[in-house]
Parts: C-alpha cells; sequence; structure tokens
C-alpha cells in the first residue's frame, strides 16, 4: 500500500525567483507556521485561493513521507513552513529527516529558529546548506511582523553552525528598518557562503529602511563581509 502512494506522489519542481539554484522544493508539515508573519507568502495564497492546506492547527501529512525525491537534486525542504519552529514536535522533525536521509541529494534547510537546528545535525543528510532568514537587527521591529526568535539569537547559532563547519547561508528578506552597520557586521561575523537581500513584493506595509539606508547596507556588505551579496529584483523599489 505504501508502495503505491510512492508511485502517485510527485515532487515539486522549483519555480520562481526565490531560489533558483533550487531544483525542487516539497513540505511534509500542514497548517499555519507558529512564526506568524505578517509578510507570509504562503499564507497570502492561503486566504487568496481558499487553500487550507496551510492554514489551523500545525500537523504532519503524512502521506509526503512517501514522495519519492530521486537522486541528484537540490530540494528545499518545509518550504511553505519552517520545521524548526518551536511548535513541531521532535517525532515530526525525525520522521521527515530520516524522509530525506533514504536519498542522495543536496538538501536545503531555512530557519528562523536556527537555535534548535543545531540539535539535529546528526540526523540531517550529509549533504545540506543550512539557512536563515534575518530581516532586521531590531528586536521590537521584528516583533511588529513576527513571532519568529529575536535577530540576535538567529545571528548566534548561525555563527555557532559555521564554526561547526556547516555550510550557511542568510536571506534578508524582506528588509527591515535596523542598524545596517550591524546587520552587515553580523553576516561577516557569520561568513555565509552567500547573502540574499529582498524586500516586501506584496504590499503589505511593512516597517522598511529608507532607499539610502539599503544602499549603506550594500555598502557595508561590500567593507565588512565582502561575499557574494545576491540582489533580488523586488529590492530595486527601495533603492530608487
Amino acid at each position: 500500500m505504501a508502495e503505491a502512494r510512492c508511485i502517485i506522489m510527485p515532487l515539486t519542481k522549483s519555480k520562481g525567483n526565490m531560489y533558483p539554484w533550487v531544483t525542487h522544493k516539497h513540505t511534509h508539515l500542514g497548517g499555519a507556521c507558529p512564526h506568524k508573519c505578517s509578510y507570509c507568502y504562503v499564507q497570502a495564497i492561503a486566504k487568496r485561493f481558499g487553500d487550507d492546506r496551510y492554514t489551523g492547527d500545525l500537523r504532519l501529512v503524512e502521506r509526503e513521507l512517501y514522495v519519492k525525491y530521486g537522486e541528484g537534486r537540490t530540494i528545499f525542504v518545509e518550504h511553505c513552513n519552517d520545521l524548526w519552529a518551536d511548535g513541531v514536535p521532535d517525532a515530526w522533525i525525525d520522521a521527515i529527516l530520516a524522509h530525506c536521509r533514504a536519498w542522495p541529494n543536496q538538501y536545503v534547510y531555512q530557519s528562523k529558529n536556527p537555535d534548535r537546528m543545531r540539535a539535529w545535525l546528526d540526523k540531517m543528510p550529509p549533504d545540506r546548506l543550512l539557512g536563515c532568514t534575518i530581516e532586521s537587527t531590531e528586536g521590537d521591529v521584528i516583533r511588529q511582523v513576527s513571532e519568529a526568535p529575536h535577530p540576535l539569537m538567529r545571528c548566534k547559532a548561525m555563527c555557532e553552525l559555521h564554526g561547526e563547519g556547516e555550510r550557511v547561508y542568510l536571506t534578508i528578506e524582506p528588509i527591515l528598518r535596523g542598524d545596517m552597520r550591524r546587520l552587515a557586521q553580523w553576516c561577516a561575523m557569520i561568513m555565509p557562503e552567500f547573502v540574499n537581500v529582498g524586500a516586501d513584493s506584496k504590499g503589505t506595509g511593512l516597517p522598511e529602511p529608507a532607499p539610502a539606508e539599503v544602499v549603506h547596507l550594500l555598502d557595508q556588505l561590500q567593507m565588512l563581509y565582502g561575499g557574494d551579496v545576491r540582489l533580488k529584483s523586488n529590492l530595486g523599489r527601495l533603492r530608487m
């Protein structure tokens, strides 16, 4: 019976411009993400199209554990939720990582709670890339739009992950008001393989930085970080 479910469950090809280097994406979790970010595109789509897959109580969609991943792919896992949010039970994380380990691919995991992610390194597949979103340096700004952990906690956890030899990356999207020099300093401390910088593209009324502050961030990233900075097309609105 399980084999039959494997045959009919497809793996979704990645589309759009979120991460063009990702070939496929997949999510095992249903329900609303515990971080409750006001700008979440997943929740916006759910409301627009009446899709209840990502609304209501958080839940494990067990049939998704039977999807055949194949091999040689780069798969973004839980792109519609956060696998390491505090509300996700350990047993679900265990089952999802076991599913990933069964297929030889590169896996991309991104979380706003990277400190919890650190406890699961031994159970992750060996070929992995770990990311984190840090929209601002200021906790009070974050609290206006999200219930995710404080940005300084995220920074410290990412520094520790890199220090433990993990491949890491950062996403500053949607960029919010904050100390741009400090944000660049955090990037320099973490030393990710690359940094994505983007803006709110959904018109959700976020507390955004002024264009001059965005330019200052990019200058500081060049000076202090000096690595691969990838600008999203939606940033153009804030750089004018």
